[in-house]
């Protein structure tokens, strides 16, 4: 243990998944090496030994985003945040690693498909992270590819899609071979869950009758419909032998219920929300108009799932679903298109506008407001964005948590700050902000990701380039 490379993080307050405490935190090179009294570290660091003083915030471990879309194809165009500007404002946010979509898109080689989104980020991140595998096409080369990428490319989880006929969509026959395959060689599937087929069906109806603006993205897209193809995602988990099963963004009230109830009989079966769904409604997306009354000014809250109506109890069910862990974990499904030149390629049909919103630099704050509002604990908060994403999809120990021989990705974190999210500030490359106007108690002061301090006091000292590729594990949680 060389002084020059500690740095001792002292007087602020640790909080794990079990506590909040008073400790000083010492890290060697990018690894903490151990957890102190106040004061205890002083008899062992040297002049040389760099000091963070953290007094009257938290230190918490850094952020574990497990759903971003860097530069995702979509709807004829592309997410508008690449791996260097998605993971600098990541780490804004307090988030130290994500974990993105590869994509095997109909007729490629998944390994192509893999190898295509490491040469898009390799070089480029300013955070570490890692890749899912969205699988396009299910067949006997895509089945065997996957045992591959499990055992030798640190990639265990897989994405399937009961949406989006005719670009990602899969049958209930090739839902069934995949989770076949995952039960066999360890992976997690991870289900993107709304009756496409019926969906697009609604939406062409609408587009027919000229209902064409923003709103009917929502509308067409009933949250029973999201219920329905959870439920069947979990019959068909059962049928392939309790495959382990992680649904995504979960937005409605009928999809958790089917989670929850499996969950009480007993199934390996999980899933995340977004602060999207527990903050938003389809309400703010009709009300949203522009100076001059367009209605299409609602196109930046397109995104699926959709919004849901604040007529009905998903915010609740929601924070009732973190607090009871049938929600498991709190990602962003960070997917963001500019308005001008993207959003806009779907004026005059809803159908066209490419799908998602920019919210991977807020997610931290966002759920910290649960805390502060006294829908879930100081721990939670830590539990759902940072050790449990973490420990769900194989980084565990190396990452979401503060303990001797983890990577010291830590953020130091002030309750009471006051700040207003605004595209005038943020750092995402996007040309407006979902949540303008949405205040925050809470703000992020210090980011390490490990071991370099990237963000100091609101100046930023990260590089693109630091971040590195990271394999992952089994998940943890599987039983």
């Amino acid at each position: 243990m060389s002084a020059s490379n500690l740095t001792l993080i002292h007087g602020g307050t640790v909080v794990t998944t079990t506590g909040a405490a008073p400790m000083d935190v010492l890290v060697d090179g990018e690894t903490i090496a151990s957890l102190h009294v106040p004061g205890g570290a002083d008899a062992i660091v040297g002049p040389e030994t760099r000091r963070i003083d953290a007094t009257g915030c938290y230190v918490v471990p850094g952020g574990v985003d497990v759903h971003t879309h860097m530069r995702l194809p979509f709807g004829g165009t592309e997410a508008s945040d690449d791996f260097t500007t998605g993971t600098v404002a990541a780490a804004w946010g307090g988030t130290t690693t994500i974990v993105d979509f590869a994509v095997q898109t109909t007729g490629q080689d998944v390994e192509e498909g893999l190898a295509a989104w490491h040469a898009k980020a390799e070089g480029k991140t300013a955070i570490d992270y890692g890749f899912h595998m969205i699988v396009g096409g299910v067949d006997d080369a895509a089945l065997a590819a996957m045992d591959r990428l499990v055992a030798s490319e640190g990639v265990t989880s897989f994405k399937l899609f009961t949406a989006y006929p005719g670009v990602f969509y899969s049958d209930d026959g090739q839902i069934l071979r995949a989770m076949q395959k995952a039960r066999d060689n360890g992976a997690l599937i991870m289900m993107h869950a709304e009756n496409g087929i019926a969906i697009d069906v609604l939406a062409a109806q609408a587009a027919g009758r000229g209902d064409t603006t923003p709103v009917w993205h929502g509308l067409t897209r009933p949250p029973i419909l999201e219920g329905e193809a959870t439920h069947r995602c979990i019959a068909l988990a059962e049928v392939a032998g309790g495959t382990p099963l992680y649904f995504v963004h979960l937005s409605a009230s009928q999809a958790l219920g089917h989670v929850a109830a499996a969950r009480d009989a007993g199934r390996n079966v999980f899933a995340e929300t977004c602060p999207q769904y527990l903050y938003l409604t389809l309400e703010d997306q009709l009300g949203a108009v522009s100076a001059d009354g367009d209605p299409f000014e609602g196109a930046k809250w397109v995104a699926s799932p959709p919004l849901r109506t604040k007529h009905e109890n998903h915010h609740a069910d929601l924070w009732k679903g973190l607090r009871t862990d049938d929600l498991a974990v709190v990602s962003t499904d960070h997917c963001p298109f500019c308005f001008k030149d993207q959003k806009e390629l779907g004026r005059g049909d809803f159908r066209k506008i490419p799908n998602g919103m920019g919210t991977v630099e807020h997610r931290m704050d966002l759920v910290h407001q649960g805390v502060v509002a006294g829908q879930i604990s100081l721990e939670r908060w830590v539990e759902t964005c940072s050790t449990t994403p973490a420990r769900m999809f194989g980084l565990y120990p190396k990452k979401g948590v503060i303990a001797p021989g983890s990577d010291a990705d830590v953020v130091i974190y002030d309750p009471q700050r006051q700040h207003v999210l605004s595209k005038d500030t943020h750092h995402m490359n996007l040309d407006h902000s979902a949540w303008e106007g949405f205040a925050v108690t809470g703000g992020v002061k210090t980011v390490l990701s490990r071991g370099s301090v990237v963000l100091d006091d609101g100046t930023w000292t990260g590089r693109a380039g630091h971040g590195r590729f990271v394999p992952r594990g089994l998940s943890s949680y599987l039983r």
